[in-house]
């Protein structure tokens, strides 16, 4: 039997910046809504999971995701790794492809490159921001279950139990490959959002983008902001303030 690729997004209603941004429209849906639909396109994922804590104020996060046809897994809300690494087991996950809620331009087409490049190269871990080339909003992750399972374990730093992956990233025993973009030309880009400019940004850019399915590939975003370039300006202090946390291959 093949094994279990599971897609996990990581939602809560809290934030300390933009509290409630999951549940912000950006086109006649949520933001929630809008990376769930995405992840279901990743090709070589067989199941779309919500990890969402387990409390009144997150009931409405769950329920958009249930909406969405993903599966809802509700945990911890402040050890975030423990939520992630229950959803994960759950979800009977052999791999894990991580996205975060709050990346509505995710390309389905790069995380399964990502995907993919974790099989092919029998990797422990797998990412397309081990170096900061492609817009920030496209990030994620692949792993397996095992290196999971080893972070929930042992992490015992805060930071590390809230943002699930540091420990896994800064790991040198594990094996951690990285996939590349085509040119250099995305790093320039911020597509995240966790400020009221980057909402105005993505709220901004769906109205341009065009129908049907071709509408998730990131090249289709590119070309809006090439014709476009005024769009850049709304959150121009984030983009040339925030960088992914990158770590050194070993």
């Amino acid at each position: 039997m093949a094994e279990k690729s599971v897609a996990i997004v990581q939602a809560r209603s809290g934030s300390s910046r933009l509290p409630g941004k999951v549940l912000c429209d950006i086109g006649g849906h949520t933001m929630l809504d809008e990376v769930l639909q995405r992840c279901k396109r990743i090709p070589g994922i067989d199941e779309v999971w919500c990890a969402v804590p387990k409390n009144n104020e997150d009931d409405k996060v769950a329920e958009v995701a249930r909406e969405a046809e993903a599966f809802v897994f509700r945990g911890s809300e402040d050890d975030v790794l423990k939520r992630y690494a229950d959803t994960a087991i759950a979800a009977a996950a052999a791999v894990v492809l991580r996205v975060t809620s709050d990346c509505p331009l995710i390309d389905p087409k790069v995380c399964g490159e990502v995907l993919a490049l974790l099989k092919k190269t029998k990797a422990d871990y797998a990412c397309n921001n081990l170096r900061h080339e492609w817009a920030h909003g496209l990030d994620c992750e692949a792993f397996s279950i095992e290196c999971l399972a080893e972070a929930n374990k042992f992490a015992d730093a805060a930071f590390d139990r809230e943002h699930v992956t540091p420990w896994i990233r800064n790991n040198s025993a594990y094996r951690r490959v990285h996939l590349s973009p085509p040119d250099d030309k995305m790093k320039k880009y911020r597509w995240t959002v966790d400020t009221k400019e980057d909402l105005e940004f993505v709220r901004r850019i769906f109205p341009l983008i065009p129908k049907g399915e071709n509408r998730f590939a990131y090249q289709v975003v590119c070309n809006v902001l090439e014709r476009n370039p005024d769009l850049l300006l709304i959150n121009a202090v984030q983009a040339g303030r925030s960088r992914p946390q990158s770590v050194s291959i070993v």
